[in-house]
């Protein structure tokens, strides 16, 4: 553990904590040049962040102690960084471009990669060519993507983003084991146009096995037995399990690809249907130029690495346990969803690598609504709450083709420089004065108009929301997860925290079934199962 560079961080957070971020630009001129970077036609601007030039020469040596860079290359070499699994991380793998060499624990996976990912697009076109057809020979309509996780959340991300006002194939997700869930995709659809992708690494998920019999049952109903199977396909990793289900044909992906960071691989199948496998190729390649930032930039005009580093300088450097992340485009309505998964199941740690408590703070609390629904919500908070929340603002100049209305993104230019700024009292009272309250008036307003600023943020604009920088976008945010697992000395790859509550819900179950409670039970839930029970 790098314990004098966290010491060295610590001290200048403490010595810094009351430094005014507006003032750095004047105390260090290059400050702007220094903190904003271009990586994969993303631009990242960090100088609005808390530190001051020695706070982020600390973070930066903070990162090189913790070996950030040999990490990163343990990562794209294939080791075993997964270590409570024993497996490799390499989902860059999966967006790599032809002939690439990626190999887990020593094994080549390129091959298969390019074999899988050229199956998905003659699949892709076949079914938007109509030449695959359902059991009555119709084509294929609608598709219906089944997951949950990791097999939803990056899947409906990519479609809300990219999808067309009106596509020739409708895209639906099913996620929720809540029938109101199933039943709202399956409006309006009809079975003999239609095709079910089931995804599930392991084909054992509760929710999506309980969702997908629903959907086998809807088909069933209407669809000669003969040729059923054309409507149901499984993307697994477990493909005799998919077979067994009734799924007429399987697209695989590998136990090296977590479920968080599979929407690169055949999970993302219905998308590529959906889109057309050009626009899923784009995305790839996005993704896979800023990998090649990651790996070539140096550390100090690293895009992941300052990403990370500003949150690490936030939430241990100044005891900031939360982040809000306000995309100012539509089309990434999910994001913060989608963070919320991909940062907090991947660092929502609380041991080292080798066991032993981590004994600070991890993974802050993400959260987040699109701009502007947001300002009319919870940025009351951020802006005048006695909390400091760091915000990160995603701009879209343009997206479809069309140039956004300067309304939406000067908005978000707003809040940021408001966060940072603030208003005195004495700014309050003036104001109150000039717009002709009486002095007494504004005496008793202004403590209620004032906002104390120096609340740190960061903005990453995108000139075009294209799928090349959509998979550019969420490339950045895997890795600087990555960055941040690395300095707390976490697995970022492990989720077992998912897997107790799965456990007991299997034993309550039982007890549903059993017909009561059993006296293993604790009294609260045994008592609330009663209930429900009755």
């Amino acid at each position: 553990m790098p314990h004098a560079a966290w010491t060295e961080l610590e001290a200048v957070a403490r010595r810094d904590a009351d430094a005014r971020i507006l003032d750095q630009f004047a105390a260090d001129p290059d400050r702007l040049s220094r903190l904003t970077v271009d990586a994969a036609d993303l631009h990242l601007d960090l100088s609005k962040q808390s530190w001051t030039r020695a706070g982020f020469d600390a973070a930066l040596g903070l990162a090189r102690a913790a070996d950030v860079e040999g990490r990163r290359a343990a990562l794209f070499d294939g080791e075993a960084i997964n270590f409570t699994e024993s497996r490799a991380v390499l989902h860059p793998a999966l967006r790599a471009a032809k002939g690439a060499d990626f190999r887990a624990l020593g094994d080549a996976v390129s091959p298969e990669v390019e074999a899988v990912r050229g199956q998905m697009r003659d699949y892709a076109h076949a079914v938007r060519s109509r030449i695959e057809t359902g059991a009555t020979g119709r084509p294929f309509q609608a598709v219906v993507h089944i997951g949950i996780g990791g097999s939803d959340l990056g899947p409906r991300l990519i479609w809300d983003a990219l999808r067309p006002l009106d596509p020739a194939i409708d895209v639906r997700f099913v996620a929720n084991v809540d029938p109101r869930d199933m039943a709202e995709a399956l409006t309006g659809l009809d079975p003999e146009t239609t095709l079910i992708i089931v995804v599930s690494k392991t084909f054992t998920t509760q929710e999506t096995l309980a969702n997908a019999r629903a959907a086998q049952a809807w088909l069933t109903a209407s669809l000669p037995t003969e040729g059923t199977d054309r409507h149901f396909i499984g993307v697994t990793a477990a493909p005799d399990r998919a077979a067994a289900f009734g799924c007429g044909r399987t697209f695989a992906f590998r136990d090296w690809v977590g479920g968080r960071y599979s929407l690169w691989s055949a999970v993302s199948l219905s998308c590529a249907i959906g889109l057309g496998w050009d626009v899923f190729q784009s995305f790839l390649d996005g993704a896979a130029a800023l990998d090649r930032h990651f790996l070539e930039a140096p550390l100090e005009a690293n895009a992941p690495v300052l990403l990370a580093l500003a949150q690490i300088y936030n939430v241990n450097g100044l005891h900031r346990p939360a982040r809000t992340v306000a995309p100012y485009a539509h089309a990434l309505r999910r994001l913060p969803a989608f963070l919320q998964q991909l940062e907090m199941e991947s660092n929502g740690k609380q041991v080292r690598r080798d066991g032993a408590p981590v004994g600070r703070q991890t993974c802050p609390v993400v959260f987040g609504e699109p701009g502007t629904n947001g300002q009319h919500a919870f940025f009351q908070q951020i802006h005048q709450g006695p909390q400091v929340v760091p915000a990160e603002f995603v701009i879209v100049a343009s997206t479809d083709g069309q140039t956004l209305e300067s309304p939406l993104w000067a908005n978000a230019l707003a809040q940021g420089q408001a966060l940072m700024q603030g208003k005195t009292e004495a700014q309050a009272h003036a104001e109150l004065i000039a717009s002709g309250a009486a002095a007494a008036e504004a005496d008793r307003l202004a403590p209620h108009k004032t906002f104390p600023g120096n609340r740190p943020s960061t903005a990453i604009v995108i000139d075009q929301l294209t799928p090349r920088t959509l998979g550019a976008l969420i490339a950045l945010y895997e890795h600087k997860a990555f960055v941040e697992g690395v300095i707390w000395d976490i697995n970022s790859f492990d989720q077992w925290g998912v897997e107790l509550g799965k456990v007991l819900a299997r034993a309550v179950l039982e007890d549903v079934a059993a017909g009561g409670p059993s006296p293993a039970l604790d009294p609260s839930t045994a008592a609330l199962l009663t209930r429900l029970m009755a």
